[in-house]
């Protein structure tokens, strides 16, 4: 049975990859949704036309990937670990006992926080690293041995990861994380047919900035970038399809990229620190 996994798939782009998926993906059996909220899963799945099952936990809960795994691996395995309820709850139009292929990993699942890293709750800064870092490549580690030749992986980086981020450090790093490892994985998995795109937009018109800023704001400037989920999810399907390592959404993004790859960061952050004085 060829699946595909999507994080973070409650709202915003991670919805945005199960929609555009669904209308275009003939070949897939299910798609598995994973994320906390599960009203938002449920209209998302009912909306739906492919069988879908969905997941309403906390990825970075081991247990929950755990749970998580053995029903890719194998069904038995995880009735008869006690997840019978969660199993036939997530099944629409019928069961299936056999191994599962993992034809597309979508994370999407991720947070930020803004302000001062010194000013920050410590377990919401803590937090962003086990969700955004740590539970992204715990998932990928899992489901790579359920993928044969010509599967994908999509992460979900950002502009962020291009330049350090005063008042946006913790989640900037955790995105430059991101970027290393999926370019890296991708190199080590080309021979197998295996193939990860890093998605690297800048402000995109989702929920993200509704809890990001509570506790800090970005650049004024950002805001005249942002561009539609839609958009981003199209353009990173497109560049996973072609089989490229990156995704970067818009011309201002992609001249931001080449500037943090010709000018010295120093130089950028003290630019970046005299526009926030100025309030642009």
């Amino acid at each position: 049975m060829n699946i595909i996994i999507i994080t973070g798939a409650s709202s915003g782009i991670g919805m945005e990859f199960a929609l555009q998926m669904d209308n275009h993906f003939d070949n897939i059996d299910e798609f598995w949704l994973v994320a906390r909220n599960r009203s938002r899963l449920t209209e998302l799945a009912k909306a739906m036309g492919h069988r879908t099952r969905i997941f309403a936990m906390d990825i970075t809960k081991r247990e929950n990937l755990d749970m998580l795994e053995s029903m890719v691996s194998e069904r038995e395995a995880a009735d008869n670990a006690g997840f019978e309820k969660e199993a036939n709850e997530n099944i629409r139009n019928g069961i299936s006992g056999e191994q599962h292929i993992v034809r597309m990993l979508v994370n999407c699942a991720g947070y930020g926080m803004m302000g001062n890293f010194a000013g920050q709750n410590r377990d919401t800064a803590l937090g962003m690293i086990r969700l955004n870092c740590e539970a992204l490549t715990d998932l990928t580690h899992r489901m790579i041995p359920y993928m044969k030749r010509n599967s994908r992986i999509i992460q979900m980086a950002s502009s962020a990861a291009f330049l350090p981020q005063p008042d946006f450090a913790v989640y900037a790093a955790t995105k430059s994380y991101v970027l290393s490892f999926s370019r890296a994985l991708g190199e080590e998995l080309k021979s197998r047919g295996i193939y990860v795109t890093s998605v690297c937009p800048g402000p995109v018109d989702t929920p993200f900035f509704d809890i990001a800023e509570s506790t800090g704001s970005t650049l004024a400037v950002k805001k005249y970038t942002m561009v539609s989920a839609d958009r981003v999810a199209a353009l990173a399907l497109r560049a996973s399809w072609k089989k490229r390592s990156m995704s970067v959404c818009s011309l201002p993004i992609k001249a931001f990229w080449m500037l943090t790859k010709s000018l010295p960061h120093g130089a950028l952050l003290k630019i970046i620190g005299q526009m926030k004085r100025k309030g642009l």
